[in-house]
């Protein structure tokens, strides 16, 4: 943590303005919040299609005031290049969330994901780099190591994808990529694996595992457990998230810039083991869940198993990971049960 607390001193000496595309969604808000601690200027864009304004309303009761007033929200679309363009205005550093995430949905969808997720990270592209801000720092996908067996997953291995999710993700790589080459713009992506944490929705068809199961618990309702329960995954809380996207898009290491970074603990979890840990933490939180989960086929598009070497981060980042699933959840576990008490 010694290069984090390095940098959030050196933020707070010498604000900078960041725009946070994708703001009022769950990785979004939380970059929000932290930043405007850090009494920086913060530029959000969003056009509520998976973000919600109650997340930026959460955010303004956790700032003081003087912070708020430093944050200027766009509601916009990245399929527009105009708003793209308005939000780079003025803007230091970039730090790209929005997308429609989900393999599933993109498996429903494949056409409005290519949209967003493609047509949509080109604009932003193309209004970073004529903005000339510092840096494009974007939220790349683990669904980019596709079927490639090996674990743990290192950055400069990877298979085919399994989903049109995976393609959109893997093409931003292969976008910013060319644009570190041919315009020498600065360019940073950040592989996220299953991050989760507090403000990320629990509801609707796309939900993510940690928050779907989290919200069933709490309501009584069944547990669905894709396959056997022994697939894995390496669960990154999202404060991990938040520290790299700040490390990432302010390095003043030239080794460290125009790379692709795993986000995660390095750690494997199984959704039998996930099951658990999440029906004790409930349990601490007075919430008794004594059903066993039901299984039922694999969801097509995913992978069995998935871990993070998170060597190339900490060495070039300085990244340290603060919390590993268990403390992670243990931190999240308040929100939800307060969240999920007035839904």
């Amino acid at each position: 943590m010694i290069a984090y607390q390095a940098l959030q001193s050196i933020l707070r000496d010498a604000p900078k303005t960041w725009l946070v595309t994708g703001v009022a969604g769950f990785i979004g808000s939380n970059l929000l919040e932290t930043l405007l601690k850090l009494d920086q200027r913060v530029v959000g864009l969003d056009n509520f299609a998976t973000g919600h304004a109650r997340n930026l309303d959460e955010v303004r009761t956790l700032v003081t005031p003087e912070q708020w007033a430093r944050f200027m929200f766009i509601d916009g679309d990245i399929r527009k290049l105009d708003d793209c363009r308005r939000a780079c205005e003025g803007v230091d550093y970039v730090l790209h969330q929005a997308a429609l995430g989900s393999v599933p949905r993109s498996l429903d969808d494949p056409i409005t994901s290519n949209a967003t997720n493609i047509d949509g990270f080109l604009n932003m592209l193309v209004a970073a780099r004529d903005a000339e801000v510092k840096s494009f720092t974007y939220a790349a996908s683990s669904s980019t190591y596709g079927d490639h067996p090996g674990l743990p997953k290192v950055e400069d291995t990877i298979g085919k994808p399994l989903s049109p999710y995976a393609v959109t993700k893997y093409v931003n790589e292969l976008y910013a990529e060319v644009f570190a080459r041919s315009y020498g713009f600065s360019t940073m992506g950040l592989r996220y694996f299953n991050v989760f944490g507090k403000r990320q929705d629990p509801n609707g068809a796309y939900a993510a595992v940690i928050p779907k199961w989290t919200a069933a618990m709490i309501q009584g309702e069944d547990v669905f457990i894709n396959g056997d329960g022994e697939t894995s995954r390496d669960f990154c809380f999202v404060d991990n998230a938040v520290q790299v996207n700040l490390l990432a898009a302010t390095t003043p290491d030239p080794a460290a810039r125009n790379q692709v970074y795993n986000v995660a603990v390095g750690g494997r979890t199984s959704l039998n083991q996930l099951f658990e840990a999440l029906r004790q933490a409930l349990g601490e939180n007075g919430v008794r869940y004594h059903k066993r989960p039901m299984h039922r086929e694999f969801r097509a598009g995913d992978v069995l198993h998935s871990q993070a070497d998170i060597g190339k981060a900490e060495r070039l980042l300085g990244y340290a990971s603060s919390h590993d699933i268990h403390a992670g959840i243990k931190a999240a576990m308040p929100w939800y049960s307060r969240f999920l008490a007035h839904e």
